[in-house]
């Protein structure tokens, strides 16, 4: 699998995430050119001019940075500027890394795509679900499972701090349709998916991780953090939007400490640097974190989700945008908003 260009972009406002796919319409181009980089440069330059955008963006080729810059503020209380080290949070990026871990564990004969739920966690609250639902369906938001994060979670966000924690929140739900019917974007999948990976591994979930993808790929600047711990160097979300989605612009941001969880999931909330996905980025490039067969499986559309998103792999978008085949995956919530696309097939080999 080639892949010899990647965009990373992390953005604190919201709204950033529409900016970023402005950005990418352009780096769809041939990017290593000095006049392409300083019109890369001066879009963002308007986009802070005009407080749209605060964060930080990379852009690769063959594995060696050709854009490299952070703008604005990592947190305004202390008037910490952001930086190319800066550590924000991946919002549902973090799903890479989980699939990433499954493959890991079936290329090791721990489990198989096709196993139910129940196969591996046997007390599983909702038994109709741990028997109908497969890792298949989980890894491809085709389980008809919702999302944890509802009104009940928000009520209770600070006293989350495992993954059974969260089982309240989502398992007595009823599938929206059967399993494999369509598509539905899931993050109770993703943190039933993390449950596999500890009773499977043994492992705490953010353990496993830690030890089988960040150690082996170099990513010592990635981790999941409890909410106040202190952490250098990390940066704070702003946002105008209310834990609905919904904005209201007649308020100034303020952070978003209210809607981050008290620790991320399987299904997102941890944080990493530009330099670190570069570095997740070339590993899984260069096969040290699974096969070339699994590589290829976790990042090969499975389902068609119709639209600019293309197909949904195993924690991966698979997708064409501008002519251009695109590999990666986004994340956002009120004041976060980040990006991280791989470009296969232009003619170089990484």
């Amino acid at each position: 699998m080639k892949r010899n260009l990647i965009v990373i972009i992390f953005s604190l406002i919201a709204a950033g995430s529409i900016y970023a796919q402005n950005i990418k319409q352009q780096e769809t181009e041939e990017v290593t050119g000095n006049a392409t980089m300083r019109e890369l440069e001066t879009y963002l330059d308007n986009l802070i001019a005009e407080d749209k955008f605060s964060g930080a963006v990379l852009v690769a080729k063959d594995g060696v940075p050709v854009f490299k810059k952070a703008y604005g503020l990592a947190n305004k209380n202390t008037n910490a500027a952001n930086n190319t080290e800066t550590k924000f949070n991946l919002g549902s990026m973090n799903k890479m890394f989980t699939s990433v871990a499954i493959a890991q564990l079936a290329e090791r004969g721990k489990l198989s795509f096709d196993d139910p739920i129940a196969k591996h966690l046997p007390n599983y609250p909702n038994k109709s679900v741990a028997d109908k639902v497969t890792i298949h369906h989980l890894l491809t938001h085709t389980s008809g499972m919702g999302n944890y994060k509802n009104g009940k979670f928000f009520e209770q966000i600070d006293r989350t701090k495992t993954l059974a924690d969260l089982l309240p929140f989502y398992a007595g739900e009823p599938l929206s349709f059967e399993p494999g019917a369509k598509w539905q974007y899931s993050n109770s999948g993703f943190a039933v998916l993390g449950l596999i990976i500890e009773r499977v591994s043994g492992q705490d979930y953010f353990d496993y991780v830690r030890e089988n993808i960040f150690k082996p790929a170099g990513m010592n600047n990635t981790d999941s953090y409890e909410k106040g711990a202190n952490v250098k160097n990390l940066a704070v979300g702003y946002t105008r939007m209310n834990p609905d989605g919904q904005p209201d612009m007649t308020k100034p941001r303020r952070e978003n400490t209210q809607t981050v969880s008290i620790k991320g999931s399987s299904a997102g909330g941890g944080y990493s640097t530009v330099d670190d996905l570069l570095k997740f980025s070339q590993a899984l490039q260069s096969y040290k974190l699974l096969s070339k067969k699994f590589t290829e499986i976790v990042t090969t559309g499975k389902f068609d989700v119709g639209g600019p998103m293309g197909k949904y792999a195993y924690g991966f978008i698979d997708k064409i945008f501008n002519g251009k085949h695109i590999v990666g995956h986004n994340g956002g919530s009120p004041g976060i908003a980040a990006n991280f696309d791989m470009f296969p097939e232009l003619g170089y080999e990484l």
